[in-house]
């Protein structure tokens, strides 16, 4: 019976990256998306789904001060990788932006944006919790998207493999996505292709999206780890002991058993 439910879950985890990776293919190609895309997996992500479903994208980073900034590095060299080994999106990334966001670290010390310990605080969130950091992002890629006449904004936010971040939350997203849209008198669509799907998943979706080619690129040139680890392992490069890095080694784990199991079975 536990060998039969395992199976069940592993079948409805893939139909739920098909669907993500084939979503509007039936329809005609929308026209623009601005992908917040940190340089991370899960952002890295988002901008081959973007890509696979938008006529044209720009991309948006942030520099707040995080003790990883080293994720600022990547963004460009993801870019290009992307460009160079996907000739049908180099076509349509646009104009990548890197927006000045360093109040957020002025606003308070986290495990985030200061060298101090990682730990659970007295709220029960990791005090690698930034408060307000997301729905600043969403705030100031809006106010950009606005200027450029784009409607979309995609975010890499999920609420399944997280540390239970409450400005990851769906909720939270839908909430801003009407406020942005009232306090600027513009209609904003915000997309979180990952929010129902875990780590082992979003791995799949990579594999979906582009094959080994895409995976190489999430596994060789983003970043996740807090502490800006640049060490290379199987699952990509970490430290393999922040909450990041033990979440992105559980699913690739998890990833690559369901890989297995699919073989042997």
């Amino acid at each position: 019976m536990r060998l039969a439910g395992l199976a069940i879950r592993r079948e409805r985890k893939e139909t739920a990256v098909h669907a993500i990776a084939a979503r509007n293919h039936d329809r005609p190609m929308r026209e623009q998306a601005l992908v917040l895309f940190s340089g991370g997996q899960d952002s890295t992500t988002c901008l081959a789904w973007a890509l696979a479903n938008f006529a044209r994208v720009e991309t948006v980073g942030f520099r707040y001060g995080q003790r990883h900034a080293v994720e600022l590095d990547c963004r460009p060299v993801v870019l290009a990788e992307l460009r160079r080994r996907f000739p049908a999106w180099a076509g349509k990334l646009g104009e990548d932006h890197l927006l000045d966001l360093g109040v957020i670290a002025s606003l308070g010390a986290t495990a985030m944006t200061e060298d101090i310990e990682i730990r659970m605080s007295e709220s029960g969130l990791p005090n690698t919790f930034v408060p307000g950091r997301n729905l600043l992002f969403f705030t100031a890629a809006a106010a950009l998207a606005c200027r450029r006449g784009i409607r979309t904004l995609v975010g890499g936010m999920c609420e399944t493999d997280f540390s239970g971040y409450p400005d990851c939350r769906d909720d939270t997203i839908k909430a801003l996505q009407v406020a942005l849209g009232l306090g600027m008198d513009r209609r904003f669509v915000l997309e979180t292709p990952l929010m129902w799907i875990d780590k082992a998943a979003t791995f799949a979706l990579a594999e979906e999206l582009g094959g080994g080619p895409l995976l190489d690129i999430v596994l060789s040139h983003t970043h996740t780890c807090y502490l800006g680890s640049r060490e290379r392992h199987d699952w990509g490069p970490g430290c393999g002991e922040c909450p990041a890095c033990r979440l992105r080694k559980d699913g690739h784990a998890r990833w690559r058993a369901a890989h297995a199991a699919r073989r042997s079975a």
